[in-house]
């Protein structure tokens, strides 16, 4: 078992923490030389910041953004197996102009009042790209074919469905959480047709430890002290890794995705197939946790540590409140432990090692730019992992049951798509 004397010695390791006191535009650089990247920025906008989908849920119209860039790319080179448009596209086509076409039809199908400002942002992208006038009008029509591949395949799969839950109660069960006290959000995620899973229940975990189990008071009393927002047990490190990781997720994973892509000089190819990857990883965590979530509407710290945790050994503290504002849903399992064991594992699968150079950013501290560096995915994980205690939002044995959870997906993921053609791996 783990110990409050140890139990924070395994993640502050090989990670570079940078804060810049900078303007925000440094974090915030997504348009780079890469289509796919441009295009990935541009999602990022259309989705949450105009969009407002919320962080989970935000991935399902990432994947289905990528998806379409991955397949109309891969339908002019060939080297990687299909998702959803098996047509082979014109060897001389645009691979460039083939992705933003796809990106582009995507997002105006799913969020068509944007459509003014994504077909400017189109114009624009097709402008900065170098073909002749056969070439780009063969990859337009390859990408726009590969999105509404996509956009069919993917009709009635219970995007954004009237699903209902009714919260609980009593010791155990999930409440609306203060301040704001909402509703839950998105319980359609847990109940959508997965994009590589048979069903969202595939990987479904045991549920949280039973309220009078010795996992259950460790657990309770290490986000009680470390989690407090006057914890003065947690470091100042920590405080800022607790903050840091209450950004969007879609978003700050989007910037850092293209961070990836730029940092290892990537063409548009494989961006476009370590894109998809990842945000389809990312989709299904999401749904594979929600439906967890759900299922088993576990209470937040929040409102159990107030209440004393249904456990008489077990100190209540009516005062408690979290480091970070409470997100709005179920705490079991962790999402952000779903989605960053997902994401960290196709970051490994793709480079085939776990010693990546990763670059994270946050722009949660009032107009600076804090930016985390990693030189292994394993050291993203177990950041974020105690990032979820330290900023009072969940228990230990929620964020390893998440994390397991997004690895079994990842790993399923990597074995069975997203292959070079022809191969038998």
């Amino acid at each position: 078992m783990i110990t409050s004397g140890d139990q924070c010695s395994t993640e502050r390791k090989a990670r570079s923490l940078v804060w810049l006191a900078t303007p925000l535009c440094l974090a915030l650089q997504l348009n780079a030389a890469n289509v796919v990247t441009e295009w990935n920025g541009i999602a990022s906008a259309t989705i949450v910041a105009n969009g407002g989908k919320s962080p989970a849920a935000s991935a399902v119209w990432f994947s289905y953004t990528s998806l379409a860039v991955y397949d109309a790319v891969n339908a002019i080179t060939g080297q990687y197996q299909p998702f959803y448009y098996r047509t082979a596209g014109t060897p001389t086509a645009s691979v460039d102009a083939a992705a933003a076409a796809a990106a582009h039809r995507v997002l105006v199908n799913f969020f068509p009042s944007q459509v003014t400002t994504l077909d400017t942002n189109f114009s624009s992208s097709l402008a900065g790209i170098t073909a002749d006038p056969d070439a780009m009008n063969a990859g337009i029509a390859v990408g726009e074919a590969a999105a509404m591949a996509v956009i069919h395949a993917r009709a009635g799969d219970g995007l954004e469905a009237n699903v209902t839950y009714v919260p609980g109660s009593g010791p155990g069960a999930w409440i609306p959480t203060p301040p704001a006290f909402a509703a839950p959000v998105t319980p359609w995620l847990g109940q959508m047709r997965p994009f590589t899973m048979r069903a969202a229940d595939d990987y479904l975990p045991d549920g949280p430890p039973s309220l009078g189990s010795e996992i259950w008071e460790r657990d309770y009393n290490l986000t009680r002290t470390y989690g407090d927002t006057t914890s003065t047990i947690r470091s100042a490190a920590e405080t800022e890794i607790g903050l840091f990781w209450t950004e969007h997720t879609g978003q700050q994973y989007a910037r850092a995705f293209n961070n990836l892509v730029n940092n290892y000089q990537l063409g548009t190819a494989d961006s476009a197939r370590l894109m998809a990857m990842l945000w389809t990883g990312f989709a299904d965590a999401g749904i594979a946790c929600f439906n967890a979530k759900y299922k088993y509407g576990f209470w937040r710290p929040v409102t159990a540590i107030p209440a004393g945790g249904g456990n008489a050994d077990l100190t209540a503290d009516p005062a408690w409140l979290p480091l970070g504002t409470t997100p709005a849903h179920p705490e079991y399992p962790a999402a952000h432990g779903c989605v960053t064991g997902a994401v960290s594992t196709l970051i490994a699968s793709f480079f085939g090692t776990t010693r990546v150079h990763v670059v994270t950013d946050s722009t949660v501290f009032n107009g600076s730019v804090h930016q985390h560096i990693f030189e292994d995915t394993r050291n993203l994980m177990d950041e974020v992992f105690w990032a979820r205690m330290y900023a009072g939002f969940h228990y230990y044995h929620s964020l390893e049951d998440g994390r397991q959870l997004g690895e079994t997906v990842a790993q399923a993921l990597a074995r069975n798509y997203f292959r070079r053609s022809g191969s038998r791996e």
